[in-house]
């Protein structure tokens, strides 16, 4: 994506995310931060950008704004809905003068609607969804997930994919366009397969009673001598046989994998195996089984994972380990992540790069 220009208005999470990811494909980022709103962010969080002090409260300030803009080809912003209006940042206010801008909204409601100025987190935004009714055991109350659903997977991965769609269709018509991004709505479409299931009775809306929701003995973690977990995921037959027998449990004397009244029973029987060794000698037995078993690590396990290690996928930079750029290219890799760059002034920004 090297050329591509881009202006972040700065905000937490999700957005500054989404700029990331368009960094570390090679775009030109420069985000534009508030006086003093840079001073709490590490600056390995702001990797790959070039950094402007702008007081949006500032009509001057709004002016060098709205000139960048006209030259760059995205603006990506995730204030509430109207306030980038206010601030005469809108898109009635950059696409008559950049009508190739590419617009890109991200909000956790979306921009319109009874919720669309209310404020939330990720909490917030799966709990209409279904999704996080859906989350917990049959005998608890719904348990929250790391924020990573909505904010992330359903915000900042939906606005790249939302922001690559329109440059895309860019080269057709030749115009940009405003991109409504709706953390709910991309929490939403990554339920798809939930929604499509019920119908025909294979999802359940009786919370820790589906296949994959870790109610069933074979989809489930599971603590080993040591306290650690391992990770199990034998769903398909020949992996369920091969997991057995791996365990030294005798398939023709275990209940019937899909018996749901007998899963108690294989729960127990499963459990009481894992408890015979620590983890890391299961993870060694299960690394020469194909069979979707895997060890549950924490953070600082991660790098060390000889899968991560052989592909370099977490990484050590200014001295903070932190996730390698992703997804791999064969003929075009990402370039290596590298600390913002600190502009002295907004004004020579792409200057001379106006077509």
């Amino acid at each position: 994506m090297a050329g591509l220009k881009v202006v972040e208005l700065a905000n937490i999470g999700p957005t500054g995310h989404a700029a990331m990811v368009l960094a570390d494909l090679g775009a030109d980022v420069v985000r534009v931060q508030r006086p003093g709103d840079g001073g709490g962010t590490p600056l390995h969080m702001l990797r790959g950008r070039r950094l402007i002090t702008a007081d949006l409260k500032n009509p001057a300030a709004i002016a060098d704004v709205v000139a960048l803009a006209t030259r760059a080809d995205v603006l990506l912003e995730g204030f509430r809905p109207g306030v980038a209006e206010r601030l005469g940042l809108g898109p009635g206010d950059l696409l008559p003068r950049n009508p190739r801008l590419v617009f890109a909204r991200l909000t956790g409601w979306g921009q319109d609607g009874p919720r669309s100025g209310a404020a939330g987190h990720d909490i917030n935004f799966i709990a209409p969804t279904g999704i996080l009714h859906s989350m917990g055991s049959a005998d608890s109350r719904p348990t929250p997930p790391l924020n990573l659903v909505a904010g992330f997977a359903g915000g900042s991965m939906f606005a790249v994919t939302g922001i690559l769609s329109a440059l895309w269709e860019r080269n057709t018509s030749g115009q940009g366009q405003v991109i409504d991004v709706s953390m709910a709505e991309g929490a939403l479409i990554l339920s798809q397969q939930a929604w499509t299931l019920r119908p025909s009775g294979y999802w359940s809306d009786i919370r820790g009673t589906n296949l994959v929701d870790g109610s069933c003995p074979f989809w489930d973690t599971y603590e080993c001598s040591d306290g650690r977990y391992m990770a199990v995921g034998a769903f398909e037959p020949q992996f369920y046989s091969r997991f057995l027998t791996t365990l030294d449990i005798d398939q023709a004397a275990a209940p019937a994998q899909y018996d749901r009244d007998a899963w108690p029973a294989l729960r127990t029987m499963i459990a009481n195996r894992f408890q015979r060794k620590p983890r890391d000698q299961w993870a060694q037995i299960f690394a020469t089984v194909d069979c979707c078993v895997t060890p549950v690590l924490d953070f600082s396990e991660a790098p060390d994972d000889p899968q991560f290690r052989h592909r370099d996928s977490i990484i050590e930079f200014e001295g903070v380990t932190q996730p390698a750029a992703a997804p791999r290219f064969s003929r075009t890799p990402s370039p290596p992540p590298t600390l913002p760059v600190h502009e002295r002034s907004i004004h020579g920004v792409w200057a001379g790069d106006e077509d």
